[in-house]
């Protein structure tokens, strides 16, 4: 029997749920305790029950990423083992043995039977800790397994491509390892206070993991827990190491964004929705994807691909985007797999909105069309609520001086690094240079006092006539970093003026002698 590519596409499976149709979609690269796991969740079985999958017909269906698929007219059904009779477990395990050496009869097809020798040498292992099957006979059936498995990666090694080409092996089970949150880390991830410089990408990753199944959009959006952790890792691999615009930076405007939806008290049932709430964090988790570390109007004037793809608007918004979604079309990265198409798609163009939110250039028309809504806003009104998921992902984008000090202050060194590492290319390639870009000419107040008072005091205390309780926390934080930054720039003017005055009077004492 040849391979055939149609074995290794998406399978859909349907499954009778208490008389009800349920669809589950999983990838050939999701492992069997990726598939159980995603069953039970779906059967609204506890995950760590051991089940198996029959057919109308009684027989029994293997737990794999080759398993048949179905229709909704001809039903799977999910059978705890906890729930059948002595005889059925026997029944079933013979069916299982007798399965397996039909497999062994095609031991010579290498290609088909790599993945599906490995499955059953888990599935026999489980049957010995959860049934208590006669030993001997199990390892005997375990031992003839391991040998075929054995010689399968001798003649063969690595992973096979559906064309039989090797491949380089992929990480199936993201890598990263489960941090359990002390009560203190999860009170301090809902705060502005947050300092985000003492984690590791490993424990940010765990974090925003947090964040996903503490507002319930797990549960809403019927996630496999799985996909959630092989998602962020693809997010976290998608970010460049820029000193500014990169993975810390994508978890600090998602922190922020988790702190703001409980500080407005945004979860209650009178405001946003779950799905709101789903929208808002994925949009904070995806907005710089793949930035390059040069801003628009480098792009544009430049005229890079990026520019060129996207006709000169908003080419790198565009771009996140677009990496968003080609991260959410991996069958095992897609978080949204279980969301039904036409509301998956009001959620695309959803994120979509909010991405395109965060260029700079369309600060000014989203934060009036917010003003003209706040004195009357309307949480049932869905235009009010689409402009205000737009003014809390700007808020958290550029919320960094809404943090104390020693937090905040960082983030400035970083983004000038950039700046300057942006207005250096320009210089030499004969681009046309921002001053506040210009390593020459710009400091640390003249870069920050600007934007803090004709920006984010202004934005921020707009969104506050509509959530009163962000003075304190937010908004009050960015009245004393004005102050600090215009206390450093008076410091720098009086020793300015001190080297001229000096400089002066060197000059006249010359003259003098």
């Amino acid at each position: 029997m040849g391979s055939s590519s149609s074995s290794y596409a998406p399978r859909t499976i349907y499954l009778d749920v208490d008389g009800k149709v349920q669809k589950v979609v999983f990838s050939r690269h999701c492992s069997p305790c990726d598939i159980k796991e995603l069953l039970c969740s779906s059967s609204n079985i506890p995950r760590n029950t051991a089940i198996t999958i029959v057919n109308p017909e009684g027989s029994m269906v293997s737990i794999d990423p080759t398993m048949p698929t179905n229709s909704a007219n001809f039903l799977y059904k999910v059978v705890p083992l906890s729930t059948s009779q002595p005889e059925e477990k026997e029944d079933m395990f013979q069916s299982m043995l007798s399965q397996v050496a039909e497999q062994f009869s095609r031991a010579f097809h290498i290609n088909e039977l790599k993945s599906e020798v490995t499955n059953r040498l888990a599935m026999l292992e489980k049957r010995v800790e959860l049934e208590g099957l006669k030993v001997v006979e199990i390892e005997k059936c375990k031992n003839d397994l391991r040998k075929l498995r054995d010689e399968i990666t001798s003649r063969g090694g690595g992973s096979l491509s559906d064309d039989g080409k090797k491949v380089t092996p992929r990480r199936d089970i993201p890598s990263y390892p489960k941090y359990t949150l002390s009560q203190e880390t999860i009170e301090a991830l809902k705060k502005p206070t947050f300092d985000v410089w003492h984690w590791e990408h490993n424990e940010m990753l765990s974090c925003l993991e947090y964040m996903y199944h503490d507002l319930g959009l797990v549960r809403e959006f019927n996630m496999n827990p799985i996909t959630l952790k092989r998602w962020l890792l693809a997010i976290q691999e998608n970010y460049r190491n820029n000193p500014f615009h990169n993975f810390r930076h994508c978890f600090c405007v998602s922190q922020m964004m988790y702190g703001m939806i409980h500080l407005c008290n945004l979860q209650v049932s009178d405001k946003l929705a779950l799905t709101d709430m789903g929208i808002l964090m994925t949009a904070a988790v995806c907005h710089d994807l793949d930035h390059p570390g040069y801003n628009n109007t480098y792009q544009i004037n430049a005229r890079t691909e990026l520019a060129v793809r996207y006709n000169d608007i908003s080419p790198l918004e565009n771009h996140h985007c677009a990496v968003a979604f080609q991260i959410l079309a991996l069958p095992e990265c897609n978080i949204f797999a279980n969301v039904d198409p036409e509301a998956f798609k009001q959620i695309r163009q959803a994120i979509i909105t909010l991405i395109l939110a965060t260029d700079m250039a369309k600060h000014g028309e989203i934060l009036e069309s917010f003003k003209q809504n706040v004195d009357n806003f309307d949480f049932t009104i869905a235009e009010h609520v689409a402009c205000l998921r737009m003014v809390l992902i700007k808020c958290c984008d550029i919320s960094n001086e809404v943090r104390p000090t020693e937090v905040a202050e960082p983030w400035v060194d970083c983004l000038l690094e950039e700046y300057f590492m942006q207005s250096d290319r320009e210089k030499s390639e004969g681009l046309p240079v921002a001053p506040f870009m210009d390593r020459d000419k710009v400091t640390k107040p003249t870069a920050q006092i600007g934007f803090i008072k004709f920006v984010l005091i202004p934005m921020f205390e707009t969104v506050m006539r509509l959530f009163p309780q962000i003075e304190e926390l937010m908004v009050q934080p960015l009245r004393d970093s004005r102050d600090h930054y215009e206390e450093l720039k008076q410091l720098e003017d009086a020793m300015t003026e001190g080297s001229s005055f000096m400089i002066k009077f060197r000059k006249g004492m010359k003259k003098c002698e």
